[in-house]
């Protein structure tokens, strides 16, 4: 299968570069897995969508204000030109992988600085797979605290405008800091929708991926199997894999609310569909071809062409049917990637 295969023409100005005043605004394509049927609706409308007995899996991971923008360090202590430093991965006793900028000026021995007194600096450690670096940070207090004051929301590079409230990057259930990217389908929800489908007998449970910057990444090989997926670290509770179990067996369904919980459950799920607690790093990759053990739908948004993502929502609708569902939605005007509308694949 080709990467092109998954190609759409999308107009740049369906791009959304700001999330809309009130979260569950948006519009809401529902599609039809087996027929490839669809309907326009509204977020909100879920209530309605929705059954009880149902369940839905959140992502529950926090975004990280992973972006750090300082200075670089002379040798003599001064501070010099300016420089970017992307937290991607805790690798422990204060060392973190990074995205740095400029490349060639921050090699191993390199000293950055951030904050006007300075109070989070760092060295270059050395460099990890495919030329990141690997950051030994200096502080004094709680990194967390410190990266809250300090950092900035590492929007996708498609999103050009500026984040005036950095929460609008966060789900309402978030509290698991670590993604360098928000599950965006969940951006949708709010206190009260989520309050409604749980009073309606929907259930809800939490899985935690954190999510890293290869979701992002392009696919370049023109066959999508010699693409090499990127590993995230994903956690399933023991009382979320007991929900999934109870619904299942009840004949009810189990919805991910994006392809983030998608993926965690599919990736720990038994050959049958049962769940038991885990925790691990997956490097699934899901395109068509693929059962799936435990989803029965899927909430996610409209994704990037020629994406792992859009793969995945192919396996679970078709390609055929998923590419002339993103053709009704340009047609139609929707908002598109991580600020845009949403999809429900039932």
């Amino acid at each position: 299968m080709k990467t092109h295969d998954f190609y759409f023409d999308l107009p740049p100005e369906l791009i959304a570069q700001i999330p809309l005043p009130r979260r569950d605004a948006s519009r809401l394509m529902v599609l039809d897995k087996n027929t490839g049927a669809w309907s326009h609706r509204h977020f909100r409308d879920l209530t309605d969508l929705l059954r009880p007995g149902d369940c839905l899996i959140m992502n529950d991971s926090r975004v990280l204000p992973a972006r750090l923008l300082g200075s670089r360090v002379h040798p003599d202590g001064s501070l010099g030109g300016a420089c970017e430093v992307l937290l991607l991965i805790d690798r422990g006793e204060n060392v973190w992988e990074c995205l740095v900028r400029p490349g060639k000026k921050l090699r191993a021995g390199a000293r950055v600085s951030f904050g006007p007194e300075g109070e989070l600096t760092g060295e270059i450690a050395g460099e990890a797979a495919g030329g990141n670096r690997l950051v030994r940070f200096h502080y004094q207090g709680i990194f967390l605290e410190v990266l809250e004051r300090l950092g900035r929301m590492p929007l996708p590079p498609y999103i050009k405008a500026e984040l005036q409230d950095q929460e609008r990057y966060q789900t309402v259930y978030a509290r698991v800091s670590g993604s360098a990217a928000a599950p965006t389908a969940g951006l949708h929800f709010t206190p009260e929708l989520m309050e409604a489908l749980s009073s309606m007998g929907v259930r809800i449970g939490y899985v935690t991926l954190h999510v890293g910057l290869g979701t992002f990444r392009p696919v370049k090989e023109e066959d999508i199997l010699d693409h090499d997926m990127h590993s995230e670290y994903c956690v399933i509770p023991q009382e979320t894999a007991d929900l999934i179990n109870r619904t299942r067996a009840a004949g009810g369904r189990v919805i991910c609310v994006g392809t983030t919980s998608c993926r965690t459950v599919e990736s720990w799920a038994g050959p049958d569909g049962h769940m038991e607690a885990a925790a691990g790093w997956t490097n699934i990759f899901i395109y068509p071809g693929y059962r799936f053990k435990v989803l029965d739908g899927l909430i996610t948004n409209f994704h990037l062409p020629e994406s792992t993502l859009i793969m995945l929502v192919s396996a679970l609708a078709g390609r055929e049917n998923v590419l002339a569902a993103y053709q009704e939605a340009v047609r139609e005007r929707y908002r598109f990637f991580s600020f845009g509308d949403a999809m429900f694949i039932q």
